[in-house]
């Protein structure tokens, strides 16, 4: 946790005009500052900023607050990262409570990054297979792409720059082999990724040679994690949030050729298909998900896992499909901005491009396989809200070519979320999980304070927390609705609660356990209640 000084001397050094014109334009009126509100549409500006006070409110829609919570709201981010970020962005050091907690230092990254960039602007071979890629300059500057050339001319960079070699392998930027410290990214165009507070975490890589893996991406490590990031968010969040849509791509140059024909709002994920780690970042703003997937038989899939995955977890959107080996990047090279936008536009809902998916693995003219692919229809179905399950009923009738009547889906997956029957020790365990999926912030602080015997019936899923495996059961604790994420305040609360009802059970193991002598027992229930005499305090 990030300490209390530090944010008041976070607060006390930014400046709300600043923070504020760093987004939007403000025009001086009187003493204070007024611009058309960002957070509603409105011709009239009614959004008032004071510089005295250092506080924002629009008289239309009836936001308002401090600098830290503009950039929550504007920027869809949670409490720390919100203070990250402005303490990022005004070069103030924050302090946490934690003190071997320590904010990973990954200016080398940048640096790197803007050694690529000077190598990219020394190399027209490479300058010219991005023209005829269609991109133009003015992308290139704002995606910061760049080439990585030999891998001696990386490693030289680090030395001579004295860039501390350990750390550029911890990163991912280089490594060692047989022959010494090599560089991971050679002979390749990169492209920076960003977390979503705006700081480059790794690299992604085209060859543009005869290189067999045409992209690759920085390795896992502390600092960059493929499956909780999208290429391009960085820039496309502030559109995201306006248009309240996301178009998500499975390339880079898509991503960059959308961008340049005006769909800002597009992202990419890296190299791997959207995961349960993605819902998260994908529910900020609750944008409308738009697949924009390839048409060949990796696509496919991959847009047939995210289809269910995302209809399971209620998103809005749906699915296209570019066929004919085509792809957005393709299109808009090629001048075809209106079809793309056609198509974009008619997209296929999730739950019918599921349905579509599952009826081509069958041969509908076999009576038998029909039954089965009712079957899996109906499974699949049975895990989604009773409206819209009678809403595609008759969609299956025509796809399977059979009466309605046929069409048994049950409700069970909605009855295990509304089941009121959870008890509140339960639901307390199931919100602390929930909680930890959601935010990286409360599952280090979760984590640390908490171990599995304090949960009584969700061991198991407490302990996959620290394996961060993708595992159905999490999913599952994730996609349920009626679990809400909690805030700092609520999590002290039942972190506490836990602890106390943890030691208590200690409490009653010591007085029945025969193995103990008097001495024993003594000693352990007097620690034991003076853990509990702390945390009712605490809970007082």
């Amino acid at each position: 946790m990030i300490t209390k000084n530090s944010i008041e001397n976070l607060k006390n050094n930014i400046d709300i005009v600043d923070t504020i014109s760093s987004y939007i334009q403000l025009n001086k009126s009187g003493t204070n500052y007024k611009a058309c509100c960002p957070f509603h549409d409105e011709q009239t500006p009614s959004f008032v900023v004071s510089p005295a006070k250092q506080i924002y409110h629009c008289f239309g829609c009836g936001v308002g607050g401090d600098s830290i919570k503009f950039v929550m709201e504007i920027e869809k981010l949670n409490y720390p990262e919100a203070l990250e970020k402005l303490a990022s962005s005004n070069n103030i050091a924050l302090e946490y409570e934690d003190k071997n907690y320590k904010i990973q230092d990954i200016s080398m990254i940048d640096k790197l990054n803007d050694f690529y960039i000077k190598q990219l602007d020394t190399n027209d071979m490479v300058i010219s297979y991005l023209k005829q890629r269609g991109l133009s300059n003015s992308t290139i500057e704002t995606f910061k792409v760049g080439y990585a050339s030999s891998s001696n001319d990386t490693i030289n960079f680090l030395k001579t720059n004295m860039l501390n070699l350990s750390d550029a392998k911890e990163f991912g930027l280089i490594d060692s082999g047989e022959n010494g410290l090599y560089a991971r990214f050679i002979h390749r165009v990169t492209f920076p990724i960003y977390t979503t507070n705006g700081k480059i975490c790794g690299f992604g890589g085209r060859t543009i040679t005869d290189n067999k893996a045409k992209y690759i991406n920085s390795p896992q490590s502390k600092i960059f994690n493929k499956s909780r990031l999208l290429y391009g968010y960085h820039i496309a969040s502030k559109y995201i949030y306006k248009q309240k849509q996301i178009i998500i791509t499975e390339g880079y140059l898509d991503v960059l050729m959308l961008h340049q024909a005006g769909f800002t709002n597009c992202v990419a994920s890296l190299g791997t298909a959207l995961t349960k780690e993605h819902l998260p970042l994908l529910s900020r703003g609750e944008p409308e998900v738009i697949l924009a997937y390839d048409g060949d038989k990796a696509g496919l899939v991959a847009a047939k896992k995210a289809s269910i995955m995302l209809s399971y977890a209620n998103f809005d959107g749906g699915v296209v499909i570019f066929d004919d080996g085509i792809d957005p990047a393709d299109m808009v090279k090629n001048s075809k901005i209106d079809e793309l936008n056609h198509m974009l536009k008619n997209k296929i809902s999730f739950v019918k491009f599921v349905i579509n998916m599952i009826v081509l693995d069958f041969d509908l003219s076999n009576p038998v396989q029909k039954r089965e692919a009712l079957t899996e229809i109906q499974s699949y179905l049975n895990g989604l809200n009773s409206l819209i399950q009678d809403e595609y009923k008759s969609y299956i009738s025509q796809k399977l070519n059979i009466d309605q009547k046929h069409i048994n889906i049950k409700t069970t997956h909605r009855k295990r979320e509304h089941n009121t029957n959870i008890g509140s020790q339960d639901l307390a365990e199931l919100c602390i999980i929930k909680t930890a999926l959601n935010d990286e912030f409360m599952l280090d602080k979760i984590l640390n304070l908490l171990h599995s015997d304090m949960f009584v019936y969700h061991k198991q899923e407490f302990d996959m927390l620290t394996t961060q495996k993708d595992n159905h059961m999490l999913l599952g604790i994730l996609l349920r609705d009626e679990l809400k994420p909690l805030n700092q305040e609520e999590l002290d609360y039942q972190i506490d609660m836990m602890i106390y009802g943890y030691y208590q059970r200690e409490l009653q193991t010591i007085k029945n356990n025969p193995n103990l002598n008097f001495q024993q027992k003594a000693k352990k229930l007097k620690d034991i209640q003076e853990n509990i005499k702390q945390i009712k305090s605490n809970l007082l």
